[in-house]
């Protein structure tokens, strides 16, 4: 009896850490879903770190960098009390991301008929792969796209709002009042990317383009 018990205990100790990793996976798996609602609809996570080096309590708080990427490869604090502990992992994500519905030439404006949602895995897909497809609307492609292919937003640019020699609108906007004045653009500037501007007087001055095309200064 002495024997089995041993035995048992013997086993059981060895199931511990598995049933442990089995666990982690699983709350790790409701971190990531949870970080990536909207985006993807069935996440999995598998935990690479050496069952040694895994966390010591049952329910550890889990955080990323905010500029880490969530897919993929990743690394995890996790934090048990005053413990912290950095685990690897592997997150595989799906849901939906842009492609080409038709053969795209470089320079071309697209239009909603020459891209389309597809379903796949995101963490086998080319870095920052478009995931919204309404950034492609009126985005100009800098090569050519064949259909089928993933796009990237280093693929496209976005429409020139103002191009440099045209005459612009400046408003300066401060503590309780607002300056208007006109200039002439001195680069090509798409909606929300800064512009340069020489006005009247020659001066030079630095703004934000709007949607109306209005170069915006806050003071």
């Amino acid at each position: 009896m002495l024997t089995f018990k041993s035995g048992l205990a013997a086993t059981l100790l060895l199931l511990s850490p598995l049933s442990q990793a089995a666990d982690l996976n699983a709350q790790l798996s409701a971190f990531f879903a949870e970080k990536l609602a909207g985006v993807s609809d069935d996440v999995t996570v598998t935990v690479k770190t050496q069952p040694n080096l895994l966390p010591s309590c049952d329910q550890p708080s889990f955080s990323v960098s905010g500029s880490a990427k969530l897919w993929g490869n990743v690394n995890v604090q996790a934090r048990c009390n005053n413990e912290k502990r950095f685990l690897q992992v592997v997150v595989q994500a799906t849901g939906n991301y842009v492609v080409a519905a038709q053969p795209i030439s470089r320079g071309s404006v697209l239009q909603p008929a020459n891209v389309a949602l597809k379903r796949g895995r995101l963490d086998e897909l080319p870095p920052r792969t478009m995931l919204d497809i309404n950034q492609a609307q009126d985005a100009v492609s800098l090569r050519d796209v064949a259909p089928g292919q993933a796009i990237q937003l280093s693929m496209l640019r976005q429409a020139w709002r103002i191009k440099a020699g045209q005459r612009v609108m400046v408003v300066a906007n401060g503590d309780g009042f607002s300056i208007n004045g006109e200039g002439q653009a001195l680069n090509n500037a798409a909606v929300a990317q800064s512009a340069r501007v020489r006005m009247s007087s020659g001066q030079v001055v630095n703004g934000t383009v709007g949607n109306d095309g209005i170069i915006l200064i806050n003071l």
